[in-house]
């Protein structure tokens, strides 16, 4: 159990707030029913998903106003799904931790969270939280950079297009995705799962081969004497920064 008890009376003015529509990603079935229920009471809807995976299809499928993550999560973290998502979404997103330790709080922010709350918390103290972040992002326009070139290869994400050698290269959907989240992390490892989540958004099976046979495309595509994706066996892919 990861709430602290409940303080007497609701933020202000709640009623008169925004209805919201949340998800709260954590694998605590208890604490998930109690959030539904708290944040119902409020007019407020909360969807849950207890993996990350699942978190991320869903956060990526369902128009919400922000997401609530926890950092442990089975299969893949917290952390590991803020990536993704912030690859993909301007989502807000607030993370719950049971860790104290500062740099896994730093960590957190720094890949975009926007904010931290430590278990055990107060539900009135999250919503409160919840609002704030919602009227700080709102104001916020920050706009990711459309085009990003690494030795021959330049990428624009806005119209798509991919270039070697300043000739064009000719990507299916699926492929230029793939590739994007490849590009977006350079020289760190991207799972497999981490990449079915967001692409095919569902869970990676170990019988899966969709995602060998696209890495494999693209490299035929992509790799004229230099080697752009390397495979981590059994874990995942790095897209190399020098090449």
């Amino acid at each position: 159990m990861w709430l602290v008890p409940r303080q007497v009376g609701h933020v202000e003015n709640v009623e008169r707030q925004k209805k919201l529509s949340l998800l709260l990603v954590d694998d605590d079935d208890e604490l998930c029913a109690m959030m539904k229920e708290f944040f119902a009471g409020g007019g407020h809807r909360l969807d849950c998903a207890h993996t990350g995976a699942k978190g991320i299809a869903s956060a990526l499928r369902g128009g919400y106003d922000l997401v609530i993550l926890d950092v442990m999560l089975p299969g893949i973290d917290g952390l590991a799904v803020l990536r993704q998502l912030r690859l993909r979404k301007s989502l807000p997103v607030i993370m719950l931790t049971a860790r104290v330790q500062k740099n896994d709080r730093i960590h957190g922010l720094n890949l975009g969270a926007d904010d931290y709350i430590p278990k055990p918390f107060d539900p009135d103290e999250l919503l409160a939280r919840i609002y704030a972040v919602l009227r700080r992002t709102g104001q916020s326009g920050a706009r990711a950079e459309t085009q990003v070139q690494f030795g021959p290869l330049r990428v624009n994400s806005m119209t798509r297009e991919v270039w070697l050698d300043d000739k064009p290269v000719d990507l299916t959907a699926l492929e230029f995705d793939l590739l994007g989240l490849l590009i977006r992390s350079p020289g760190q490892i991207v799972s497999r799962e981490e990449i079915t989540a967001v692409l095919f958004e569902r869970e990676a099976t170990s019988y899966d081969r969709f995602l060998d046979v696209h890495i494999s495309h693209l490299r035929k595509k992509l790799e004229c004497g230099h080697t752009l994706i390397r495979t981590i066996r059994g874990v995942g892919y790095v897209f190399s920064a020098e090449v």
